[in-house]
């Protein structure tokens, strides 16, 4: 159940204070809880609960600010409610009516916070808040006509190109990688087999002193796969020969696992993530056994992970990794806001996207974007076609043969990279200071969730230094002015 508050915004001045003092209104948590429409993005928060049952829930604003502080301040869940606990200013943001030294709420309340608010809740609240930036823009720039209604200032283009176009779009792709050690074939049988023991030990509990405990070597196994695992440089004869023993002792083991459950075993008594490991195991087991027999080493949906099996192998060809392990994002760059256009646990090619990105950007801003920056890996033939058929300049030389007569020049080229530049910055930023470098959560859907966060806290800290841009612009900017005329006046 779900009650909404009976007063539309929490009043800073009535923020009460039991040790005396009150909040300062230039706090940086202030600010950016007066920028956020609470009560407009709260609606989509109450669909999700019913209106008469169950104990009430958490507040929207409680929800969505504490994932807020996490992601911004980089931290753990448990140390979230901590910090919410000490700091009267964190408190405020999350929508308490005073301060209190006691925890609003329990640390693995935020698992549950990441499930309601889902990635499709998220993109609807980042589009409020970032449709809301750029309309506010424009009313700021003064544009009258629809042509201009698409300034960008990434670009330094003001105004369309005569022909309903206007603005740059920057659209790009990365991986934000999973917490999972790197994955080796023999590692991932070697916690396969662990798993099928564990569910052997807790089925042979079921039918215990009807039947001998079968037997599953697990002594052996484990020698073997130590035997091969420190060994400093291992052949591929010697590789393929620890992986044929650790198959052999996973078909064993799925063998006693099928006759225990004949013997009267079920495995409604097992726990559920035993369910979920076995699973889990069966498939890898599968694909394992497919590329031993074949000789090959990739397979369709390749599971990396026992515990996050979710997470797929993404081919990058970076200096840094060849090979990353995690959830491939496609983001498009629009007057420095960053839409999450799809998050995709397989290797997709992001060219693939971009006839849908560009009309998501014609949605958004009422005209198509007069350039689109992007890798050469968008200069299909399809993308180049669309483009041309709706006067899209798409960077980069054109396909085929250099000619002679070529339109795109070395300038600019030079000029289109060092204005992608931003979106490249993004994802670095992303990486190095919101943890879009490694993602801890464990769930394919609290994943998705952590993502999205991040890139809709990207977007509330662009806001938030323009709002202050503009009240330097506003107040101190005339203010020294003055004082630089009256120096000059004496």
């Amino acid at each position: 159940m779900y009650k909404k508050r009976n007063i539309d915004q929490l009043e800073f001045v009535g923020f009460y204070m039991p040790f005396g003092g009150k909040l300062r209104s230039d706090n940086r948590w202030v600010r950016l809880a007066n920028i956020i429409p609470w009560d407009e993005l709260e609606t989509h928060y109450a669909c999700l609960f019913s209106e008469d049952m169950g104990a009430p829930a958490k507040t929207f604003r409680m929800a969505l600010g504490s994932l807020i502080i996490k992601e911004k301040l980089d931290i753990t869940d448990e140390e979230t409610v901590e910090q919410i606990r000490e700091n009267p200013y964190l408190q405020y943001f999350i929508g308490l009516q005073e301060y209190t030294d006691k925890a609003p709420f329990d640390a693995s309340m935020m698992v549950h916070f990441r499930k309601r608010l889902s990635p499709k809740v998220l993109s609807e609240i980042n589009d409020i808040i970032v449709n809301g930036s750029l309309g506010e823009r424009d009313k700021n720039n003064d544009k009258g006509d629809g042509d201009n209604c698409c300034a960008s200032d990434d670009g330094n283009i003001k105004g369309g190109n005569g022909e309903g176009n206007a603005g740059i779009m920057m659209v790009d792709a990365s991986v934000a990688p999973a917490d999972i050690s790197y994955p080796t074939d023999l590692n991932l049988l070697n916690e396969a087999r662990e798993k099928c023991e564990e569910i052997i030990d807790t089925l042979y509990e079921q039918v215990k002193g009807g039947i001998a405990k079968p037997r599953t070597y697990r002594e052996n196994a484990r020698r073997d796969y130590l035997k091969a695992i420190k060994r400093r440089k291992l052949s591929q004869k010697e590789l393929r020969k620890a992986l044929r023993k650790q198959l052999q002792y996973i078909r064993r083991d799925i063998h006693h696992i099928e006759a225990l459950l004949r013997r009267g075993a079920v495995l409604e008594k097992v726990s559920r993530q035993q369910y979920r490991n076995l699973l889990v195991v069966q498939e890898v087991y599968r694909q394992q056994k497919e590329m031993y027999e074949e000789n090959k080493n990739c397979i369709a949906d390749r599971i990396v992970s026992i515990s996050q099996p979710h997470v797929r192998p993404i081919v990058r060809g970076k200096a840094q990794a060849l090979v990353e392990f995690g959830a491939k994002l496609f983001l498009s760059r629009i007057n420095g806001y960053h839409i999450l256009d799809k998050i995709s646990w397989d290797n997709i090619n992001e060219s693939t996207l971009l006839i849908e990105q560009v009309k998501r950007y014609k949605e958004r801003m009422g005209c198509y974007p007069e350039a689109v920056l992007a890798d050469k890996i968008y200069r299909t033939r399809e993308n180049v076609r669309f483009c041309k058929e709706h006067n899209i300049r798409l960077s980069g030389p054109r396909l085929g043969r250099p000619g002679k007569d070529n339109p795109y020049s070395k300038q600019q080229e030079q000029a289109d990279k060092a204005q992608r530049n931003a979106i490249e910055g993004s994802f670095g930023i992303g990486k190095r200071r919101y943890g879009l470098g490694r993602i801890m959560m464990k769930l394919k859907e609290t994943s998705e969730t952590s993502i999205s966060l991040i890139i809709l806290v990207m977007n509330l800290e662009k806001r938030l230094k323009l709002l202050l841009a503009l009240l330097f612009r506003r107040y101190f900017l005339p203010l020294k002015l003055y004082i630089f005329n009256e120096i000059v006046a004496s």
